[in-house]
């Protein structure tokens, strides 16, 4: 008679030799876990943690990306949390830095091993959430018997990638719920919202790199994809999200080799000295409420020189 591990590690030997690894981004994970990482599915895996400092070095290079994803952890607890689900941000080696939960929910996690400072990559417990999101680089969400360890087939998860200023992934957010009840619209909610939340703790930590840079929404894409342009005050691009990369094109450090503005968004702009000159007094004028007077002492010139311009241009 089969045992829940003997099914499992079955159907996992199935997929791989028929093939479907090529087709699956499930089986793909599998494969790697098998092939790549040499796990066994039914192996009871104790998965690893950091030390205290350990986990206080880890979050130190993550830099200001823990202190700024806090809110938003919090928010989405606040959503999710109902739900049996706990909330963890892993960093780019798929270990728990933080972590929102339940206090009558915590023994599921804690015997599972989804808690702070524990090891979620591939290489240690094959295909999951954190793991399978850092590998592929994309959202996942990974349905209980997806998962490839037997032992972690009690959870649901769903993951989204964090990318930092200039585009690189940066850490996860992932959600995870042990109830076996959860309806299919409930868990694609849940993944759209863990999305949602990556990309609104991008917007912030992009935001902190480039503090003293105007914030520029890439025209004709949705808000909500947070393609976002970081431009200097001599309206030279110098960041881009990493949804604005993409539809743009860019690439490398931007603040090396920054860009035209207008000449990404295709904005009419001014090329000539004259009309930058011409933008100049009119910026002056309209903060002095169009005196003249005033405008010229903000500019440093005379009145004189602010008229004889003013009717130049």
């Amino acid at each position: 008679m089969q045992t829940a591990l003997s099914r499992h590690q079955q159907r996992i030997e199935v997929a791989l030799s028929s093939g479907q690894a090529v087709r699956s981004a499930i089986a793909a994970s599998w494969a790697r876990s098998v092939h790549l990482h040499g796990l066994d599915p039914t192996r009871r895996h104790a998965v690893p943690r950091l030390t205290l400092a350990e986990l206080t070095q880890a979050r130190d290079r993550l830099g200001p990306l823990p202190l700024l994803a806090a809110p938003h952890l919090d928010r989405l607890f606040q959503i999710v949390g109902g739900l049996g689900a706990c909330v963890v941000l892993a960093d780019a080696e798929g270990v728990a830095l933080d972590r929102r939960g339940n206090p009558g929910d915590d023994r599921d996690f804690s015997d599972s091993g989804l808690w702070i400072g524990a090891n979620w990559s591939e290489a240690e417990v094959g295909t999951n959430g954190i793991g399978t999101c850092l590998a592929e680089g994309r959202a996942v969400t990974i349905h209980r018997d997806q998962h490839f360890l037997a032992h972690n087939t009690g959870l649901s998860c769903s993951s989204a990638p964090v990318h930092d200023a200039q585009g690189r992934l940066a850490a996860v957010i992932d959600v995870s719920t042990a109830r076996a009840d959860l309806p299919e619209a409930v868990a694609s909610l849940i993944a759209h919202t863990v999305g949602d939340t990556a990309r609104k703790m991008e917007t912030d930590l992009f935001r902190d790199h480039f503090p003293r840079a105007r914030m520029v929404l890439v025209p004709g894409l949705d808000q909500g994809q947070g393609a976002v342009l970081a431009v200097d005050a001599d309206d030279l691009v110098i960041g881009a999200t990493r949804a604005a990369r993409a539809h743009l094109g860019l690439k490398g450090d931007l603040s090396a080799t920054p860009r035209p503005l207008a000449d990404l968004v295709q904005l009419e702009a001014h090329e000539r000295l004259e009309d930058a000159e011409r933008a100049v007094l009119n910026r002056a004028m309209a903060r002095a409420s169009g005196n003249v007077s005033a405008a010229a002492r903000a500019l440093g010139l005379s009145r004189a020189t602010m008229h004889r311009k003013l009717g130049r241009n």
